[in-house]
């Protein structure tokens, strides 16, 4: 029994160390799995520095994929997604949207809009005409803008778990103030992130889930604390406000939509609980997202929940690879 105390004790001074790890606003003291790259440009009269990997297969099919990471992430958690693709023979370009991970975070108007057309500049500085998209999560409604604007660029579309595919607004999510947001960021703690990451993303907690809580709170362990919370609260207004569910319809390429059944992710801060339980219903909000797609097709994963390429790897990428070729 004493033993097992000691172990436990030494788990938790070990997470509660990690924890504290103060990582930087643009992650300047963590590492990402590939080299990270600069793409200069200007945003309402700042200039900023858009992060990407851009990582080459030794044998390359002359293919291009962009991953585009969700809203408490960034793009190093694509690693085993750019290792398998890279494997099949595909370019991978893995960015950091502005506002997000290494890249520049400016106190903006920010637009599903603007990140895009931020994206495209990025794959002209890079040599690259149409690309594979693959949006997870929030990166889904910023895949979706980005098809829906560029359709001429994208040869095919996924939408891993993306959010957005209904319009909590028109479904009674009141809204709130981006000072509201702001204040939910500063009150945000290492046990609150990890707790919301525990019942939002996976049906069952892995420790191996706990490196990206790590991060995420990392990231607030810095004196540029204040900035990066309201850049995190403009960006959750811009999520609330530019719903792109009304616009799938207009979508023509190749699609592909994946969700986890056990996916119930949703924005439902301040709503009232008769209405959040109506919200992030993944396994129906799919089969509807596929039927308003002109070319989907759906893929359903049983026992799986937000994040697919991370919990079922092999499976997710095997589906990935085989509806890019």
């Amino acid at each position: 029994m004493l033993t097992r105390w000691i172990v436990l004790l030494l788990c938790f001074s070990c997470c509660t160390a990690r924890a504290q790890h103060a990582l930087g606003i643009y992650l300047q003291r963590y590492d990402y799995p590939y080299p990270v790259y600069y793409h200069p440009s200007v945003v309402q009269h700042k200039d900023v520095k858009i992060a990407y990997m851009d990582v080459r297969p030794r044998k390359p099919n002359g293919k291009t994929v962009l991953l585009l990471h969700g809203k408490n992430f960034n793009a190093a958690y694509w690693e085993q997604t750019i290792r398998a693709l890279n494997e099949a023979g595909f370019r991978v370009i893995a960015p950091d949207a502005l506002g997000f991970g290494k890249s520049s975070k400016p106190i903006i108007q920010y637009s599903f809009s603007l990140l895009a057309s931020l994206t495209k500049e990025l794959l002209d500085e890079a040599g690259v005409g149409r690309v594979y998209v693959v949006g997870h999560s929030m990166g889904g409604m910023l895949a979706t803008r980005f098809a829906l604007t560029y359709p001429g660029r994208v040869e095919k579309l996924v939408l891993e778990d993306a959010i957005g595919l209904e319009d909590w607004r028109a479904k009674g999510v009141p809204y709130r103030k981006v000072d509201a947001w702001f204040a939910d960021e500063q009150n945000a703690t290492y046990e609150s992130i990890r707790r919301y990451h525990q019942t939002s993303y996976y049906p069952q907690w892995e420790p191996k889930y706990g490196q990206w809580v790590d991060v995420q709170y990392g990231m607030k362990l810095s004196k540029h604390r204040k900035r990066l919370d309201w850049v995190n609260a403009l960006t959750y207004d811009m999520i609330y406000n530019q719903p792109v569910c009304h616009e799938f319809k207009n979508l023509s390429m190749p699609t592909l939509v994946v969700v986890g059944k056990e996916d119930h992710t949703r924005l439902a801060r301040g709503a009232s609980k008769a209405v959040a339980e109506k919200l992030g219903h993944y396994e129906q909000l799919g089969k509807q997202t596929a039927d308003a797609i002109k070319n989907a097709e759906l893929i359903t994963y049983d026992h799986t929940g937000h994040i697919p390429h991370l919990e079922i790897p092999v499976r997710f990428h095997r589906d990935l690879i085989n509806f890019l070729k």
